[in-house]
This record gives structure tokens, C-alpha cells and sequence, in this order.
């Protein structure tokens, strides 16, 4: 692994960890305002901005106490630019896996997800997308109801 794949890998995590340790600070400086994405678990449509998600942030959606892990299977990392010049893209996909201790005992839940990322001199590395989708093959035609 290079620099700068270590230089991404590293921010997603500190990405990853600021939503589930609710620390909105660090979410707001490793997020663009301009924020688009897909999550198949809350709506079947497109959501823009930070609104959303910080409320999510902030009353703790994720259900994680202090007990928690996640883990990235199969990670893949495309890079579109070296770090240096005025915008680097990076798109990271992977199967993301939550692991929570509570008082039920541990859960686990997985989806699949895809990130972009954009590096610029201003703002350094964000994530500008995201799109999160079931991790079992779902049909491909909505149930039609009777």
C-alpha cells in the first residue's frame, strides 16, 4: 500500500468512526455540504445534505453504545488523481459489517457500500457520496401487493 491509499484508507476511518461515536464535528470536517446519497434502508430516494444525517448523528441511529466494531470485507480502493494536483477522487467499496454488543447479546448487520471521495488543496479529503445497498440478492421486481 502506498501513502496516499494509506492517506484515504485512514480518513475514511476517522470518517466512519465520527458517525458512530456521534461526534459531529469531525463529520462536518470529512463531509461535503454537498452530500449526495442512497440508503436502501431508509428511503427509496435520493438524500441531499447534512441535515439528515446529523440528526441521525445526534440521537445515536446506529444503536451502538459503547460497544461496537465495524468491519470493511473486501475493500477496494480506485484512485483518479495522485494527492497532489487540485481535486483527487477516490471511490472505496466494500461490504460494511456492524457488530454491536448489547444487552440482547451481539447483532450484527451488513450492506454493501460505495463512497466517493474528493481531496482538494481547500478542504482536503470529504465525502461528497454514498450508496448503500442490501447485501443479500434482492428481486429484481418490487412485491406486488394483493
Amino acid at each position: 500500500m502506498n501513502d496516499l491509499e494509506q492517506e484515504i484508507w485512514d480518513f475514511l476511518h476517522r470518517h466512519l468512526q465520527s458517525i458512530f461515536t456521534r461526534d459531529v464535528a469531525t463529520y462536518q470536517a470529512t463531509t461535503g455540504t454537498d452530500l449526495s446519497l442512497y440508503e436502501w434502508f431508509v428511503a427509496p430516494h435520493r438524500q441531499d445534505g447534512l441535515d439528515f444525517h446529523l440528526f441521525m448523528i445526534e440521537h445515536s441511529w446506529a444503536g451502538t453504545g459503547a460497544d461496537f466494531r465495524y468491519d470493511l470485507l473486501e475493500p477496494r480502493l480506485q484512485v483518479y488523481g495522485d494527492g497532489e494536483t487540485a481535486v483527487t477522487t477516490a471511490v472505496v467499496s466494500y461490504t460494511f459489517m456492524l457488530t454491536v454488543a448489547g444487552e440482547q447479546g451481539i447483532t450484527h448487520r451488513t450492506h454493501n457500500e460505495s463512497r466517493v471521495l474528493v481531496k482538494t488543496a481547500e478542504k482536503g479529503w470529504q465525502v461528497v457520496h454514498v450508496h448503500k445497498s442490501p447485501a443479500w440478492q434482492a428481486p429484481q421486481s418490487p412485491p406486488t401487493s394483493h
